[in-house]
């Protein structure tokens, strides 16, 4: 609650009062964020690097870009003297290596990190810049009831909208539509 409430050298909180009751709700997880830390939270030294990828939901109106489920891949990186420019370094080798070339990044909002930002790819089909992943550093409010003194970096990929990109498609409802033509690749 102290994190939580601002009450913590270091944070100025979410704004508004902890509720245990409603933190002992079940939902659908929005972004894979509980399963790494869960796992930082065993390993609060560093080097530390850890991607996991899950099922996540969220309550999006389903266009040629969003979806209500989808899967995201995750990663952390704990290491001394990390900052937001190793962050967008990791990021852009990971775009590269999977054969896209135009990557930006602009600021965002991520209640979990500060700074954020998201990071854009060029669809060259659509002629627009799709966003692919949310990334930030842990705010302390995260980090310092874990006992975890040193910078991490966080970054939520969405895989769905990234194997839209790869494949060409111009909606990604494509992924999971019944065209048996489309599916059996011809």
């Amino acid at each position: 609650a102290k994190a939580h409430e601002g009450r913590m050298a270091g944070s100025k909180g979410w704004g508004y009062r902890f509720n245990f009751e409603i933190s002992k709700r079940l939902i659908l997880c929005s972004q894979t964020t509980a399963a790494t830390v869960r796992y930082l939270s065993t390993c609060p030294s560093p080097p530390v690097k850890v991607f996991a990828i899950e099922r996540v939901f969220r309550h999006e109106r389903i266009d040629y870009k969003h979806l209500a489920e989808f899967y995201q891949c995750e990663g952390i990186v704990m290491d001394r003297g990390l900052t937001l420019r190793d962050m967008f370094g990791y990021l852009k080798e990971i775009v590269t290596r999977l054969g896209f070339e135009k990557i930006r990044f602009r600021p965002s909002y991520f209640p979990f990190t500060e700074p954020s930002a998201e990071a854009l790819i060029y669809h060259e089909g659509r002629g627009e810049w799709l966003e692919i992943a949310g990334a930030g550093m842990f705010r302390p409010e995260l980090l310092v009831p874990l006992g975890i003194r040193y910078p991490v970096l966080a970054w939520g990929i969405g895989l769905s909208r990234l194997i839209m990109l790869k494949l060409g498609l111009e909606d990604i409802r494509m992924l999971f539509s019944n065209d048996l033509k489309w599916l059996g690749g011809s």
